[in-house]
C-alpha cells in the first residue's frame, strides 16, 4: 500500500500562475483575502463570527462561456453573525474588486441563525453546571461530582417556546465520565434536559422525566473485558498496483479512463463534484454540472421530552465538511491511495487545512461482462473496475462516509456509510419507541435522511425528466396469455408536479434526458436515477420537523437551475421555523420541460437500533445509482481489454479469480 498527498485547492503543475478555473476550490490565500476585505468594511470585530464561507460559483452560462484566459469574477459567500447585537447577514465578497458587493440582513425570528459555533460548547458546559436546578436534578440521579459530567449541546429546533425566539438556544443532554477516557455515551444521565440560552448566558428551563437512573455498564468497545480476546486467524489482505494507478489529478481535475470531474470541497457540504463528463469515441460528453450531498437530517421517532425535539441538520447546523476526518492509509483507505488535503474556514474566517480529507483509489468490482458461447465456443470475461472518491466526517456520536464511484460502463453511484454510536438514553423498559441495548440503556428509533443535489447537463443544459413505472398489462386481445409487462412514462413538466416518491413495487425510476440530442435509434440520450426506495420522512406532516425538513417528505424534487438555490432546507437552518429551501424554490411552479434542471434526491436509513449496534455500530449503507439510459449506442465497455494474463490467469477455469 502506498499513498500520495495533494492539495485540492492548488494542484496545477509547475506553479502555473495563469487564471484559476472559475470553479476551482478556494485557497487559503483567498480566504485570508476575504477576511481582510471584511475587516476593511468594518465587519470583523471581536464579536464577529463567520459561517458557510464558500466560493460563490459563477452562473453556469458564464462558466460555459469562459475563454480560459480572462479572469472570471471570484466571489465568496458567507454568513456573518455579530454576537453583541445578534445581527445576522448574508454577505458576498468580490476578491478581485476587494469589496463587499452585497449584504442582506436576516430576520432571526423568521430566518433562524447560523450553525453551532465552536465556542458554544465550553460556554454551555459552564452555564449548565452553574445552574442550581440542573445540579439538583443530576444529584437526584446519583451524580455529585459535576466535573465528571459531559454536557452535550444539541441544536434546539423550533417548538413554540416564546422565550427562545431571537435567542441562540441549545438543548442539552448530559453524560457521565467515570474515569478519564471512559466511553461516556454508555452513561447518559437519564431524564434531565436543560434548555440553554447562550445569548443571555442562562438555563431557560430544566425538564425532568420519570427516568431517574444512570446506566453503569461499560460501553468501551476497546476493552478486552467487553470485546473478548481479539481474533488471531484473520490474515492480511494486500492490494497493490505494480504499474501504478490509472488516474491523474491536475488543477483539481480528476481523469480516469473516459471520465473527467473537477473536485471541490467546502465546510458545509464536504466533497463536491463539478463538470462530470464521459469521453465517448473522443467526444467529451457532459452528464452532471454539479453534484453534492447538500443536507441531511436525523429525526428521532420517540415523542417524549428527552428525544422528541432531536432533529439534527448535520450540514446546515453543524457544517459537516468542517468535521471531515484526516484519513489514514490502511485504516480508512486500502490500496494505492491518492489523498487530497482540503481547506475549510473556522468561525473567525481563518483557513484551516484538513490533512488527507479526500481519498481517491481504484477498486476491482468483479465481473463487468461475461459469456461462454455454445455455438462459437468462445469464452470471454472482462472485469469491472470503479474509481472511488470519498471522505468521512464525525458529528458527535455518529460517523458518516460519503463514497462517490465512477464505473467503466458509465454508471455513477453514491454510497453513504453510517457507523459510530447510536444516541443512547436511560431506559426503563416501558417506552415502545426504544430498543434495549444494555441494562438500563436504550436508543430510540430514528432516521438518517440525505438530500443529494444533482445539477444535470445530460449532453446539453436543456433536459427533461420522466417517471418510468413497470406495470401489469390486463389480459385481453393484445395480451391473450396475460403475461405482458409494460412501462409507463410520465413527463414531469412543472416543479409542483415533480415532487415524487419512490415505488419499488413498480420498479420506479426517473430519467433525465437531453431535449437536443438523440442516440442512433432516435431516442433522447439520458441517464436514469435508480432510488433504493427506503422510507422518506415518517414524521407527521404537520410536525415541526416536517416543516423544517420538507425536502425529506419526498424522494424526488426537480427545480429550474438557479446559482444560489443550493440548500433543500434553506440557507440558515438552525432555529428556522420551516418552509425554506425547496418549498420556496418551487413556489412559482417554474416549467421543467426542456429547461436547465436540478434534481434533488432524498435517500437514507430508518434505524430501529439492534443490540448488535452497541457499543459501536457496524456500517450500514444507503445510496443511489445513476445509470446511462440510451446515452450510449451500445455497451461502452467493449474496448475494455482482457487483463487476465497480466494478472496471472492463462486458461479458463484455472481458479484464478477472473470470474
Amino acid at each position: 500500500m502506498t499513498s500520495d498527498v495533494l492539495d485540492i485547492a492548488d494542484t496545477r503543475p509547475g506553479g502555473d500562475a495563469g487564471p484559476r478555473h472559475p470553479l476551482a476550490a478556494l485557497t487559503a490565500a483567498e480566504i485570508d483575502r476575504t477576511r481582510e476585505i471584511l475587516e476593511s468594511a468594518g465587519l470583523m470585530t471581536a464579536q464577529s463570527r463567520t459561517s458557510y464561507v464558500m466560493l460563490r460559483e459563477p452562473d453556469k452560462a458564464d462558466v460555459f462561456a469562459w475563454d480560459g484566459v480572462t479572469e472570471l469574477a471570484r466571489e465568496v459567500s458567507l454568513l456573518h453573525t455579530d454576537l453583541d447585537t445578534l445581527t445576522v447577514s448574508a454577505v458576498v465578497v468580490d476578491l478581485a474588486a476587494g469589496e463587499v458587493v452585497s449584504r442582506e440582513l436576516l430576520d432571526t425570528s423568521r430566518d433562524g441563525f447560523g450553525p453551532c459555533l465552536d465556542e458554544d460548547y465550553p460556554l454551555v458546559d459552564a452555564i449548565v453546571k452553574a445552574d442550581e436546578e440542573w445540579r439538583a436534578a443530576v444529584a437526584k440521579r446519583g451524580v455529585t461530582d459535576i466535573d465528571k459530567v459531559r454536557p452535550v449541546p444539541l441544536s434546539a429546533g423550533v417548538f413554540g417556546y416564546d422565550d427562545e425566539v431571537g435567542h441562540r438556544v441549545y438543548r442539552v443532554l448530559c453524560f457521565y465520565e467515570p474515569e478519564p477516557g471512559a466511553m461516556v455515551w454508555a452513561h447518559p444521565i437519564g431524564g434531565v434536559i436543560a434548555h440553554v440560552d447562550v445569548t443571555d448566558g442562562k438555563v431557560l428551563r430544566v425538564v425532568e422525566t420519570h427516568v431517574e437512573h444512570m446506566p453503569t455498564e461499560s460501553g468501551d468497545y476497546l476493552d478486552e473485558a467487553i470485546r473478548g480476546p481479539q481474533r488471531t486467524d484473520l490474515k492480511p489482505i494486500s492490494i497493490t498496483q505494480p504499474e501504478g494507478v490509472s488516474f491523474s489529478v491536475e488543477d483539481g481535475v480528476l481523469s480516469w479512463q473516459n471520465w473527467k470531474v473537477r473536485l471541490g470541497f467546502n465546510g458545509r457540504e464536504g466533497l463536491t463534484l463539478h463538470q462530470l463528463s464521459f469521453a465517448d469515441k473522443g467526444e467529451e460528453r457532459p452528464i452532471l454540472y454539479r453534484a453534492s450531498v447538500s443536507e441531511m437530517v436525523v429525526n428521532y421517532g420517540d415523542p417524549g421530552p428527552t428525544h422528541g425535539w432531536q432533529n439534527y441538520f448535520d450540514f446546515g447546523e453543524y457544517q459537516f465538511g468542517r468535521l471531515a476526518n484526516s484519513l489514514e492509509l490502511g485504516c480508512d483507505c486500502l490500496g494505492e491511495i491518492t489523498y487530497l488535503d482540503a481547506v475549510v474556514v473556522d468561525d473567525f474566517c481563518v483557513p484551516q487545512t484538513i490533512r488527507n480529507a479526500i481519498c481517491i483509489h481504484e477498486e476491482d468490482y468483479g465481473v463487468l461482462w461475461k459469456h461462454n458461447d455454445i455455438f462459437s465456443g468462445s469464452s470471454e470475461t472482462r472485469r469491472q473496475r470503479r474509481l472511488v472518491m470519498s471522505f468521512f466526517g464525525t458529528v458527535g456520536n455518529y460517523d458518516y462516509g460519503f463514497y462517490w464511484s465512477l464505473y467503466l460502463d458509465g454508471t455513477v453511484d453514491l454510497e453513504v456509510k453510517a457507523t459510530g454510536i447510536p444516541f443512547p438514553s436511560g431506559y426503563d423498559g416501558t417506552d415502545p419507541h426504544f430498543s434495549e441495548l444494555a441494562p438500563g440503556l436504550g436508543a430510540p428509533v430514528h432516521q438518517h435522511l440525505f438530500s443529494a443535489r444533482l445539477d444535470f447537463t445530460v449532453d446539453t443544459v436543456r433536459n427533461q425528466v420522466d417517471e418510468l413505472d413497470a406495470v401489469t398489462v390486463p389480459a385481453g386481445p393484445g395480451n391473450p396469455w396475460g403475461n405482458a409487462i409494460a412501462r409507463t412514462s410520465t413527463r414531469l413538466t412543472g416543479e409542483q408536479m415533480a415532487r415524487r416518491n419512490a415505488a419499488n413495487e413498480r420498479n420506479r425510476v426517473w430519467t433525465i434526458s437531453s431535449t437536443e440530442r438523440t442516440n442512433r435509434f432516435g431516442h433522447p440520450t439520458g441517464y436514469v436515477l435508480q432510488p433504493e426506495g427506503q422510507p422518506a420522512l415518517l414524521a407527521a406532516e404537520d410536525s415541526s420537523i416536517s416543516r423544517r425538513a420538507a425536502f425529506a417528505r419526498h424522494h424526488l424534487w426537480v427545480t429550474q437551475y438557479d446559482r444560489d438555490e443550493l440548500w433543500p432546507s434553506g440557507y440558515t437552518v438552525n432555529q428556522h421555523p420551516g418552509g425554506a429551501g425547496l418549498p420556496t424554490y418551487i413556489a412559482n411552479d417554474r416549467p421543467l420541460d426542456g429547461e436547465d434542471v436540478v434534481v434533488w434526491h432524498t435517500f437514507g436509513l430508518t434505524h430501529f437500533v439492534r443490540p448488535e449496534d452497541w457499543p459501536i455500530m457496524p456500517v450500514d449503507y444507503a445510496g443511489f445509482k445513476l445509470r446511462p439510459h440510451g446515452f450510449f449506442d451500445r455497451n461502452p465497455t467493449l474496448d475494455v481489454p482482457d487483463l487476465s494474463n497480466r494478472g496471472g490467469c492463462h486458461t479458463a477455469g484455472s481458479g484464478c479469480g477472473c470470474d
